[in-house]
């Protein structure tokens, strides 16, 4: 419909952003922490059936690496690590897949994965294990820091007077143990990191990627715990962290305090980045992590980069399919991927989408498998309801109906009234009402601890 080039009548954000420099988004991976850190989200719990047809979901649309969590310590994610690594070698999961599993820097969580592996068949060098520990001087002190006194055979009361130097160099000896000993046991691939990065001195990130390098390490994980990264604060690290060693392929794995996450993880891979974490929807715990489908999205639309392979056109099936398995419904108007975002009520945008897309539409929605829509209220102008009777005229005019000017202008009148009238139900309140009560009652409380332990209690004294 357009007479001129689209290019001719809009200036697009590739005109801006072409000239910046990206790694080859063939080197580009996408790393998924739905199983692990999207389950830490309040109240989500999926079983290990689930988490299979989630994985297959993810191999499909293109992702490249899945963390699926600590098996060394839950029976339920023994199972579904049992069933991912089964579906695997049976051809349900591209070949080239890769599954992480997770261990804290210790013997005793390496030794029960590596147990939990050999009780599935599974050998060590088909998982990369990802073994971390801290990087920050708060973390370090004051979360492990007993840890780390009692690893040294040091009295805990030393604790609080102990600099914060000796935490430090008592921490990196603790990894690089852990990295040794796990190569010794035949672990090929070896993720690593320290836990709040993004609070910790570049220079102690640094000597913690370079030590753990040297003791066998073989992708640094470069963590922002809290989500406290600006844009200015990701560039001054990832560039550092990618200068310092250039011979492993950075891991950055944000979060979305302050709805920086997926911005933050863009930014990470203009300076450099080869891998970034992700979850679906974003889900994960406090304000969750970088959403997978802003970030590839972003890329593609803003900067041009096209993820090899990916096949953005499942991502709405893909949030469907998580989105039922958490219980946790993605926002209506969540960028891209929201129910609502390809709809339209207001007429002025109703009159343009029929004219061009564009101009109300910056994002193709079948791109993300998505579909433009109209719904009609107090906002609709008369273009969109001709549009949407014209049709429909076929059916109109089978029960006899003509859709002449007069139905067009009685039919807009008429919407409008019960829109309003719709509003002026209770309906909204109530649905807001369900949805709250609904997401306190998903995870266990206070009172479900107290009745527990109160019929335990009770069980204790009938046995005894």
């Amino acid at each position: 419909m357009l007479r001129e080039p689209i290019e001719q009548l809009l200036h697009g954000p590739l005109e801006f952003t072409k000239g910046i420099p990206f790694p080859d988004p063939k080197e580009l991976r996408i790393y998924d922490s739905t199983l692990r850190d999207g389950e830490q989200m309040p109240g989500v719990a999926y079983t290990p059936e689930q988490k299979l047809e989630i994985t297959k979901m993810l191999s499909e649309i293109g992702v490249h690496i899945i963390d699926v969590g600590f098996p060394g310590v839950s029976a339920s994610e023994q199972k579904a690590l049992r069933l991912i690594m089964e579906a695997k070698r049976r051809g349900e999961l591209r070949p080239d897949l890769e599954i992480v599993v997770m261990c804290r820097s210790n013997y005793r969580d390496i030794d029960a994965t590596l147990e939990v592996l050999q009780e599935i068949n599974i050998a060590a060098e088909e998982v990369t294990f990802f073994i971390f520990t801290t990087a920050s001087d708060l973390h370090n002190k004051y979360k492990i820091g007993k840890t780390l006194l009692h690893r040294e055979g040091i009295p805990e009361e030393e604790w609080l007077d102990r600099p914060i130097e000796w935490y430090r160099e008592a921490n990196l000896r603790m990894m690089e143990d852990a990295i040794r000993y796990a190569r010794s046991k035949g672990v090929k691939y070896i993720e690593f990191g320290g836990e709040d990065g993004s609070r910790a001195d570049i220079g102690y990130n640094i000597e913690l990627f370079k030590r753990g390098l040297a003791a066998g390490g073989t992708r640094p994980s470069f963590p922002d715990t809290v989500g406290t990264l600006s844009p200015e604060a990701t560039e001054f690290y990832t560039s550092r962290l990618v200068q310092a060693i250039p011979e492993a392929p950075l891991l950055v794995h944000f979060h979305n305090d302050f709805g920086l996450g997926s911005y933050n993880t863009i930014k990470a891979i203009q300076n450099g980045a080869r891998a970034f974490c992700t979850t679906v929807a974003g889900y994960g715990e406090r304000a969750g992590n970088a959403p997978l489908h802003e970030v590839v999205v972003t890329l593609k639309v803003l900067y041009g980069i096209e993820i090899p392979g990916f096949k953005y056109h499942l991502l709405k099936d893909l949030y469907r399919l998580v989105e039922s398995y958490s219980g946790i419904p993605v926002q209506a108007h969540a960028p891209i991927i929201g129910p609502q975002v390809f709809t339209h009520e207001s007429g002025i945008h109703t009159a343009g989408v029929l004219i061009d897309r564009r101009i109300y539409e910056a994002i193709p929605s079948e791109l993300v498998g998505q579909q433009q829509r109209f719904v009609y209220g107090k906002h609709s102008g008369g273009q969109i309801i001709e549009f949407a009777l014209k049709r429909m005229e076929k059916e109109l005019n089978e029960a006899g109906v003509q859709v002449t000017q007069e139905l067009i202008d009685k039919t807009t009148s008429e919407m409008k009234r019960l829109r309003e009238a719709k509003a002026a139900t209770d309906l909204l309140q109530k649905l807001i009402h369900i949805y709250h009560k609904t997401l306190d009652s998903i995870g266990l409380t206070d009172k479900d601890l107290f009745e527990t332990a109160m019929r335990i209690s009770k069980e204790l004294e009938q046995g005894a």
